[in-house]
């Protein structure tokens, strides 16, 4: 759903099947969506089959994370005292609020008036974007991807790639309109290379640059920031001033622990051995300086919780909403979070305001099985359930029948008697009766989907909102 960054607050009483339910509409896109998505899942699944200590090396990254979590307040001030020693000036951010506001305090006071920025989570879970445009910053996103959405003022639909819900005709008819480009060109290589000139001349005449962090190095007092596309160096090499914005949780111990997790990152992510570029940032620039902004925004309380902390674990490589079923066929812009799919439930079902997230979810189990740290994400969905329960905040529905499905399935009688019968039902009954009853982003596959209700005028329509 194409929307700009005040969509997501007003689009928040609607739940997560009324939001999928209109991705739905249009099944052509509904799906290549899945089967762009299902193609890097293979991909992981060659490029992990290819290295025999893959599961060593899954093991090891999720113990590196554990102990890290278990030793994070240790492991913070190790990294603040070496970035210091380096030259870093270092500030910590108890929210998205705090954050934002000690980013433009440090833009003003170099009088900032073009910002590069590339890929990331966290700058989008702060809404940092719309916070300086309203301050007279002009923000540039120059991952191609991030730029894409941001030129259509849209938030992004996946963390790795976040234009995955997008046609090229979309791009080619986004990038004629606003970069002038031949009218109905959509091949990709012009597209790119439209991109890289126009991208090109913000670098060279920017202020200032903004990074996210992959890792944070605790010993070194240094962070790592993974891309493919150069565009987080290009911006940190030519500005005297860099930022770089990380959550707690970013942090390692040392560069062993670094090397684990970068070889599972961009494995998990696309199928790649590594990023094309992996750069350790451990100091200014002559004569220029070095921000490091660390911030909490909620991860201390998922602390609190055994279950949840696990989250915290997680790399966002994006594996996870690759391989769901349920996140390929609904979008990512059904779920009521900045960060959608398996993980985007793990960190934000807390927060949701529908309560629908928690159920956007099969436990099958899928996410899990390729987490590059073995966060347990059905484990941690599940528990996000149990929660929203005993909390009385089922989502609409739920309250009515829930309570009736426990008392069935703790009837063995029952549960017997209903097994058999959906066994009969599944072997006499025609597949156009079960039809009805696939869910929400099933049941528009055999049934005429009228222009004006396609995803496609949706977009249109949200686009210039």
């Amino acid at each position: 759903m194409a929307y700009n960054h005040n969509h997501e607050a007003s689009q928040g009483s609607q739940n997560h099947a009324h939001k999928a339910d209109i991705f739905c509409r249009d099944e052509t896109r509904v799906d290549w969506h899945s089967k762009a998505l299902w193609m890097l899942r293979e991909k992981r699944d060659r490029a992990a089959g290819s290295i025999p200590e893959w599961e060593q090396l899954r093991q090891l990254g999720s113990e590196i994370k554990l102990h890290t979590l278990t030793h994070l307040a240790q492991y913070l001030e190790t990294f603040e005292q070496n970035c210091i020693a380096n030259g870093i000036q270092v500030h910590w951010a108890k929210d998205g609020a705090e954050h934002n506001r000690i980013v433009h305090e440090i833009l003003a006071r170099h009088k900032v008036k073009k910002l590069v920025k590339s890929k990331s989570m966290l700058t989008e879970e702060c809404h940092l974007n719309p916070y300086l445009e309203q301050r007279g910053i002009e923000v540039i996103d120059t991952d191609l991807g991030e730029r894409i959405i941001q030129l259509a003022k849209m938030p992004p639909s996946h963390i790795v790639v976040p234009a995955i819900h997008m046609k090229k005709e979309e791009v080619g008819e986004l990038f004629h309109e606003l970069l002038g480009t031949k009218a109905g060109e959509s091949d990709p290589l012009y597209l790119t290379r439209a991109a890289r000139a126009h991208l090109r001349e913000k670098f060279l005449t920017a202020d200032a640059a903004m990074t996210g962090v992959n890792m944070a190095i605790a010993d070194k007092g240094a962070v790592v920031v993974c891309t493919n596309e150069g565009n987080a160096d290009m911006g940190a090499n030519l500005p005297k001033l860099q930022l770089h914005s990380m959550g707690i949780d970013k942090v390692v111990p040392n560069v062993d622990s670094a090397a684990v997790l970068l070889r599972t990152l961009a494995r998990n992510a696309t199928g790649q051995p590594v990023t094309t570029y992996s750069a350790f940032y451990r100091g200014p620039q002559p004569e220029g300086e070095m921000h490091i902004i660390i911030v909490d925004n909620g991860r201390t309380e998922m602390l609190k919780d055994k279950i949840l902390a696990e989250s915290l674990k997680c790399i966002r490589c994006g594996g996870c909403l690759n391989t769901c079923p349920v996140y390929r066929r609904s979008g990512g812009y059904s779920y009521n979070y900045t960060i959608p799919g398996p993980i985007g439930i793990a960190v934000g079902a807390k927060i949701d305001d529908t309560n629908s997230i928690a159920w956007a979810c099969t436990l099958c189990g899928s996410c899990t099985y390729i987490c590059p740290t073995k966060v347990p994400l059905d484990k941690i969905i599940f528990h996000h359930r149990r929660l929203k329960a005993e909390a009385g905040k089922l989502p609409y529905g739920k309250n009515s029948y829930m309570p009736l499905v426990g008392k069935f399935m703790a009837s063995e009688t029952l549960l017997n008697c209903s097994m058999s019968v959906a066994r009969t039902a599944l072997r006499i009954l025609p597949g156009s009766l079960l039809k009805p009853f696939s869910g929400a982003w099933g049941k528009y596959r055999e049934l005429p989907v009228a222009p004006n209700s396609s995803f496609e005028a949706w977009f249109k329509k949200h686009r210039s909102l």
